[in-house]
């Protein structure tokens, strides 16, 4: 057994030994041109990965995803707003709650566990008077990957503003900001990027960052507007995470000489080899629409999925992603993203195929 885990998270996730080198490297002072530069470097790559008009802002905060979910809905709404907000798991969950926490006036439309959502579950939401919509993209609690040319297209038709979360989809799925009507994208450093975590972004085309621009927010650390001034300059309002910074350039860089059509179908591959080669063990997948980012497994014959994550942990030092609440002993997740081969996937392929000679599962 190595000494060192292999990860299949879906963030932190395993990354590369560059990146890792990387992060031995003494960090910049930030507020100098050859830093502007690295940042101008990064919101270019990010809004060509995203497949975004080059007039749409980046943001950059030096915060987790959740941050970032609650900055896009409290600068983009009101509470002279009504939002759908999309609820499948537990990250749908999270943007009710900020939503609440805001007063922002919203209504969940609540999906059954392992649901897409389709036309005929949003047609009883139309004409009646949202002006915007929350949706996580992928699902990451429960690998439900959402359709959104569908969502997109409603939200054109009823003229909503659309706040995406494709955190977890970003680089393991096709993504397409403007065809899909999408108005703010909402990525993170740790999942496809495999960069550590400590860096958000908001990729914000122009007409919402008009939007923005008119909102007063009860904020100041999450206030856009003075992000979206100082980006213009490579510059952030208060001092970002400088190494994770210089992480993301480094692999964004990478990702572009490889081309994001060739890093997503390796991801593909990846999923498709780990899905193919467990059929026979004791799991159910409870979606037909997943994500190339991981693969939910539900054990059968009533096994616990928390005590699958520990022994995989203890015996041979694989980490899959456990799930908390509701779904701790009937859920977990094995993560496609990050620097992992199929080497490594077929290590835990056999140690699962070992645990259930053994009973275990």
């Amino acid at each position: 057994m190595s000494e060192t885990p292999r990860l299949f998270t879906v963030g932190p996730v395993q990354m590369s030994g560059e990146i890792l080198e990387m992060g031995r490297r003494q960090p910049p002072y930030f507020r100098t041109d050859e830093f502007s530069e690295i940042n101008a470097q990064i919101c270019r790559s990010l809004k060509r990965l995203v497949r975004t008009d080059h007039r749409s802002e980046v943001v950059l905060l030096t915060a987790s995803g959740t941050g970032a979910m609650e900055a896009a809905v409290m600068n983009a709404f009101s509470p002279n707003d009504k939002v759908l907000v999309v609820v499948g798991g537990t990250f749908g969950r999270r943007f009710e709650r900020i939503c609440a926490t805001h007063g922002i006036e919203h209504t969940v439309l609540e999906l059954a566990y392992g649901e897409t959502i389709r036309s005929s579950v949003l047609r009883p939401y139309r004409s009646s008077g949202y002006t915007g919509m929350l949706i996580n993209v992928h699902e990451t609690s429960t690998g439900v990957y959402h359709d959104m040319r569908i969502v997109g297209d409603f939200c054109r038709q009823e003229g909503l503003v659309l706040v995406a979360d494709a955190i977890s989809s970003f680089l393991a799925d096709p993504y397409y900001m403007d065809d899909w009507n999408i108005d703010i994208s909402i990525i993170s450093s740790q999942k496809a990027l495999a960069v550590p975590p400590g860096v958000s972004m908001l990729v914000i085309n122009q007409k919402t960052v008009n939007r923005i621009q008119r909102h007063h927010v009860q904020s100041l650390y999450f206030d856009l507007k003075d992000y979206l001034s100082d980006i213009g300059r490579g510059q952030t309002p208060y001092t970002p995470a400088v190494g994770v910074l210089m992480q993301m350039a480094g692999a964004l860089s990478a990702i572009e000489q490889k081309g994001i059509d060739r890093v997503i179908a390796n991801t593909e591959q990846l999923a498709a080899y780990f899905r193919h080669s467990i059929v026979d063990l004791p799991f159910t997948i409870p979606s037909d629409r997943l994500s190339n980012a991981l693969t939910p497994l539900r054990p059968r014959d009533g096994v616990s999925a928390y005590s699958i994550f520990l022994h995989l942990k203890r015996r041979y030092n694989i980490v899959v992603t456990p799930n908390g609440g509701d779904l701790r002993d009937t859920l977990f997740r094995v993560g496609h993203i990050g620097s992992l081969t199929v080497d490594d996937t077929r290590t835990l392929v056999d140690s699962l195929h070992d645990m259930s000679r053994e009973g275990l599962i």
